[in-house]
């Protein structure tokens, strides 16, 4: 990251940083689709703990509250620290959401890598009735560079009425499919209990960690199982 301390030092400040970003993540959890709900709850719960501390700690103040409030001051930032790390450097994570919530923005970073240019591919697997596997997510052609840390968004959509993934015809290019996640991993599960017989598509599409593009894949599609 660019800004080495961007992290408040101050204990309400950092307080008030640390909610502020919880509500952001709360917000576009769902959108992003990459964050375990686990990592949130913990780091949710450090705050409230941390909350909970510094309101009884208004007035007279004794040492063992600082000393409690600095190792649990020093707890959080270092979850925190890490959870910014792992989930809000790279996409979907955008620009505009790490200037929201107060993250210095990894496009600050100078950098050789430049956009993907390749097409992901996959092969569909059925690990069991409703489940659809893309298994082996690759290049469909040339390797990527290995310090390029690529990942890749599948694009998808169920040709259904009731379905909540729902497209009302086969689509020409990944334009066309409105639901996507991200995954920087060679395999992703989609649950479609209650789909079956329907037919789904899929179009797999790199992203670098700017949130640049490559070009669309080839249009993948089965029924259901």
């Amino acid at each position: 990251m660019a800004r080495k301390y961007y992290i408040p030092q101050n204990a309400n400040k950092f307080s008030q940083f640390l909610t502020n970003l919880l509500k952001y993540v709360d917000q576009k959890a769902s959108l992003w689709n990459h964050i375990p709900a686990d990592r949130i709850t913990a780091l949710s719960n450090l705050n409230d703990q941390f909350t909970d501390l510094l309101a009884s700690m208004q007035g007279q103040r004794t040492s063992a509250q600082n000393l409690e409030r600095r190792e649990l001051q020093a707890q959080a930032t270092k979850e925190l620290r890490g959870f910014v790390n792992q989930y809000l450097r790279f996409a979907p994570v955008t620009n505009v959401d790490r200037v929201e919530m107060g993250v210095p923005n990894h496009d600050t970073i100078p950098t050789t890598i430049p956009p993907p240019n390749i097409q992901a591919h996959g092969t569909l697997i059925f690990p069991g009735v409703g489940l659809v596997d893309i298994y082996d997510i690759k290049p469909d052609g040339a390797r990527t560079d290995d310090r390029a840390k690529y990942g890749v968004r599948i694009y998808f959509g169920v040709i259904s009425r009731t379905s909540k993934f729902r497209i009302a015809e086969p689509p020409k290019t990944g334009a066309d499919l409105p639901h996507s996640v991200f995954t920087r991993r060679t395999r992703h599960r989609f649950d479609f209990i209650g789909e079956h017989g329907n037919t789904v598509y899929f179009c797999l599409r790199y992203e670098n960690s700017k949130g640049q593009s490559g070009p669309w894949g080839k249009i993948i599609s089965s029924f259901v199982p």
